[in-house]
């Protein structure tokens, strides 16, 4: 099932000079794989310098000026990481006009964020004032002490508040990303977006209201995926264990024994849970009654319903 977003959504990286490749590549990445899966999120680059190199020396352009992007509300603006030395010398620090166009484009209601040193960018705008936010470990200390009005969080991967995303280095720029589009384009686009880019969905532990359900997909193992992909799809259909097992190509005992090792739990525990939440979803939905959404999770009565959201076996 392809998923996408309310709106378009563009997503505006501002490339400055010595950035750090891979905090640019990796949540570009996330960004441009969500896209082929088809949430409408697009990308754009600038800078404020039509050409550039990478901390790395790799020669990066032509770019556009950022003066000449244009975000609109609910766009999203990320700030890769760079050379520090850079992003607090004077050469940089006296370009008021981006901090000015990072200021202007938030108040408008566009979302900014930063990626590893990229805070500091952000800092200097005067946007992380008075909000949490994060930034690597080596250099959490150094953005309290020039920015003291922010709220720096130690050993987090990335934090949002108030439109303002920050995160703490590589990977974690594409944890917020893979956010991001779990915020944009819901749970199971973020997870199929993780998971064709081999790597696990992490959360921060203090996004409590992410999806329950993600944190039995941090596996890669694709026979077991195959199964849940088709548990979430199928939901209101009677499946059985042997019909679970040949969509993973595997026995039934294996299945079992392979299902727990990956997930944690089994697969009679694992629908209840897809069960659960969906209800928790549907129930927002006042046009439903409950004998309605029984039938859509693939279960008999309301009484069912009632059973399974107070934590009582069905």
């Amino acid at each position: 099932m392809r998923t996408t977003t309310h709106r378009p959504v563009t997503v505006f990286f501002l490339v400055l000079p010595y950035t750090h490749i891979m905090d640019l590549a990796g949540p570009d990445q996330v960004f441009l794989e969500a896209a082929g899966y088809g949430a409408e999120i697009s990308v754009r680059y600038c800078s404020t310098t039509p050409r550039l190199h990478t901390s790395a020396h790799l020669p990066f352009g032509p770019l556009k000026h950022y003066s000449r992007m244009t975000p609109s509300a609910g766009d999203i603006i990320l700030v890769p990481g760079a050379e520090l030395s850079y992003l607090l010398s004077s050469e940089f620090r006296r370009d008021k006009e981006v901090r000015a166009w990072l200021r202007r484009s938030h108040a408008d209601g566009v979302t900014v964020g930063s990626i590893c040193s990229g805070a500091f960018v952000l800092g200097e705008a005067g946007l992380l004032n008075g909000r949490r936010c994060t930034t690597h470990w080596k250099r959490t200390q150094e953005l309290q002490k020039r920015y003291p009005e922010a709220l720096v969080q130690e050993n987090i991967l990335y934090t949002f508040q108030e439109g303002i995303y920050t995160s703490a280095g590589i990977a974690s720029g594409i944890d917020m990303a893979l956010a991001i589009v779990e915020r944009l384009a819901g749970p199971h686009l973020a997870h199929t977006v993780a998971r064709e880019m081999v790597i696990y969905t992490r959360r921060n532990g203090e996004q409590h209201q992410q999806s329950e359900v993600m944190l039995y997909r941090n596996h890669i193992h694709s026979g077991i995926h195959a199964v849940q992909d088709r548990l979430t799809a199928h939901l209101d259909e009677r499946t059985t264990l042997f019909d679970l097992a040949e969509t993973a190509c595997m026995s039934a005992r294996n299945l079992t024994r392979i299902f727990r090792k990956e997930t944690g739990v089994s697969v009679n525990d694992y629908i209840t849970i897809l069960r659960r939440e969906r209800i928790r979803q549907l129930l927002k939905n006042p046009d439903l009654t409950r004998r309605q959404i029984a039938q859509q999770v693939g279960l008999k009565s309301e009484r069912q319903v009632n059973r399974l959201l107070s934590g009582t076996a069905v």
